[in-house]
This record gives structure tokens, sequence and C-alpha cells, in this order.
């Protein structure tokens, strides 16, 4: 029997054909960076990207990968600041190849190798820590450009 997945609070969306997982406290921009992402891939900045969930995903381990996956109830909407919950196009789950930190503590102009990788239910995973009210878009694009 596979156990429950985990509830987390985060956002996700699917670039290409992997996610990006986006965490961080209420109120950090989870969601606006979800949004911006999603708008990237429509411009074709970057491969096509659908919202996975917003605010909050199931995760699940399969064949060594993190997989991030929406919440039935949540599928398909998203948070947007000041026009309220919108619905959009969905992925319902992929492998995450990235995480977001937002608002983190530990952000730094040059953080040591260490600090650029975390470890979710067994899968070591690059990350991109961001310090509170940085733009995190340049940072996320920087990297799907050079990966």
């Amino acid at each position: 029997m596979t156990p429950p997945s985990a509830s987390a609070h985060a956002s996700a969306v699917r670039v290409g054909e992997q996610a990006i997982l986006i965490r961080g406290a209420s109120g950090t921009g989870k969601s606006r960076l979800a949004l911006d992402l999603i708008l990237a891939g429509r411009t074709g900045m970057i491969a096509e990207t659908l919202l996975i969930g917003d605010d909050r995903v199931r995760l699940d381990t399969r064949d060594g990968c993190l997989i991030a996956r929406s919440v039935p109830e949540l599928e398909g909407m998203i948070e947007i600041r000041g026009l309220g919950i919108r619905r959009c196009v969905f992925a319902p789950e992929a492998a995450v190849a990235l995480v977001v930190d937002l608002a983190a503590s530990d952000a730094a102009r040059l953080p040591p190798p260490e600090r650029l990788k975390t470890l979710i239910s067994g899968v070591e995973l690059p990350r991109i820590p961001i310090a509170a009210g940085e733009n995190p878009l340049p940072l996320v694009l920087g990297f799907l450009s050079t990966n």
C-alpha cells in the first residue's frame, strides 16, 4: 500500500516536463512567481508553463523523484493579488526539478554550494534561496537558461 502524500504549503508550476516548487510563508509571493512563470511561458521566454497548484500541493516520491501534484479542490485556481481567485489551465503533476524558497533567511549574494541544495522526502534537489523583497523571476529564469 502506498502511503498518503504530504500536503505542502507551496505553489508549483510545470515548466516543460518538470516542476518548480515554490515555498514561502503567506504573503511572500508564491502566487506571483507562479503567475510570472506562466506568463514567461506564454511569451516563449521559457518552455510552456502550467500551474500545478497554488498555495497548496501534494508531494509524493516515485522512482527516486519528488512529484508535485495538484490538490483536487484547488485545481486550476490561482490567486492574483488585487484581482482575486482566477481559473487557469493546469497540469495535474510533474517531477520537481527545482525548489525556490522565498524570503529565505539564508539567501546570500554568493551562497555556498550547500545552500543551493535541499532534501525533501529523501530526494536531493537544486534550490534557489531568495531574500525577502528580492524579485525571484530573474534568478529562476537564469537557472532555467543555464540548465
